[in-house]
């Protein structure tokens, strides 16, 4: 044997993987297909800039100042007002709702204050659920009450700025990031075990050559459906509660939420999740497979559910993909009921897709139990 290395047997090793590599359809599709698929949708998606960020507008004063301030945040690119309110109970609708992500309230003496004093406070309610566009939003309109206060300043020959910002995040009093980030982590692991877990169930069995045998005992679809399912739901809903357990104690976060709650919408999330599993499972013939299959719906389910950036903020094509994702559901269910306590009406809203999503997925999984071949 040879202890040179030969340039050319490399070369004719590195041809014969090129060939077997693309001379399957499928395979060149998996290579090629989903980085652009990707790079497309996170290149839009994942952004951290503010752009029309949802603004209500409280103005209980008569005067001109309080208007040309409106004007200013409606010709900033960060904002788009989408409320003019009347009183201060319409407020808590628009937040708790995710309607506004910003209320700016003018109180009724704002202009008169401004003239005779030559300062005045600007509230701003922001919510603060999300951290890091709570953060953004008070920056802009801080920028924008910057402008003001440097034009009125040097108009009326001021030294000090005449408006003074005051906020108030609401659910997120100081804006603590692990409040955001923790809730969504339980929501990111369940997401990750049960599609990990059902992913490889079938497929393990196609390889091994059990799965076969397996269509041919007495058991119906249904059943075998039912528990390939259930070990997932069971190890995922303990996890989650783990988790949950550690977000508390450890790192502070509140809970203020109804404990039930959170677990049925659990089940749902998990069911939703382990069918998606199942059907990628179904259409692999190796674990391999179903790995890089698993792979390629998790990382864009993380990424459009508004796991870290908000949804509002992505182009309105990519907003609908995210109505296909049930990870989408489950934040807003999780951080709510951390954060918010939300009720049931709120949480059943976000749980209906989810068991839509589970049906059509369950149901697409037993289909390919009986017909997908090898």
């Amino acid at each position: 044997m040879s202890s040179w290395i030969s340039w050319s047997r490399i070369f004719a090793l590195m041809v014969k993987e090129l060939r077997v590599l693309f001379r399957d359809k499928r395979t060149r599709f998996v290579v090629i297909g989903p980085p652009l698929i990707q790079l497309m949708v996170f290149g839009y998606a994942a952004t951290f800039e503010l752009k029309q960020a949802p603004i209500a507008i409280l103005n209980q004063d008569q005067g001109i100042e309080s208007q040309e301030i409106i004007g200013r945040l409606e010709g900033s690119d960060s904002f788009k007002v989408v409320a003019r309110l009347h009183a201060q109970q319409e407020v808590n609708k628009w937040i708790d709702e995710k309607k506004a992500l910003v209320v700016v309230s003018f109180p009724s003496d704002f202009s008169s204050r401004l003239l005779k004093n030559g300062t005045t406070d600007l509230q701003v309610i922001v919510d603060g659920r999300n951290s890091n566009t709570a953060l953004l939003a008070q920056n802009d309109v801080a920028g924008v009450v910057q402008t003001f206060n440097q034009e009125w300043a040097k108009q009326h020959n001021l030294k000090q700025p005449p408006l003074n910002l005051v906020p108030r995040n609401w659910f997120n009093e100081n804006l603590e990031n692990n409040w955001f980030f923790v809730p969504g982590i339980v929501a990111l692991i369940v997401l990750i075990v049960s599609l990990l877990i059902t992913a490889l169930s079938v497929a393990r069995e196609r390889e091994e050559g059990t799965f076969d045998q397996l269509l041919v005992t007495p058991c119906l679809p249904i059943e075998i459906l039912i528990g390939k399912s259930l070990p997932g739901v069971l190890v995922a809903v303990l996890e989650s509660n783990l988790i949950i357990l550690i977000a508390i104690l450890w790192f502070d976060v509140p809970f203020r939420g109804n404990y039930w709650l959170i677990q049925l919408a659990m089940v749902f999330f998990v069911t939703s999740s382990i069918g998606v599993g199942l059907m990628i499972s179904s259409l692999s013939t190796t674990q391999q497979q179903a790995l890089l299959g698993a792979f390629m719906f998790m990382v864009p389910a993380v990424i459009l559910s508004g796991f870290a950036t908000p949804i509002e903020n992505m182009p309105e094509v990519i907003q609908w993909l995210t109505y296909m994702d049930p990870m989408r559901y489950f934040l807003v269910i999780v951080r709510g009921i951390f954060l918010q306590d939300i009720g049931v009406d709120v949480v059943w809203s976000q749980t209906w897709p989810m068991a839509i999503i589970a049906l059509v997925t369950m149901s697409l999984a037993g289909w390919l139990f009986r017909h997908r071949t090898a």
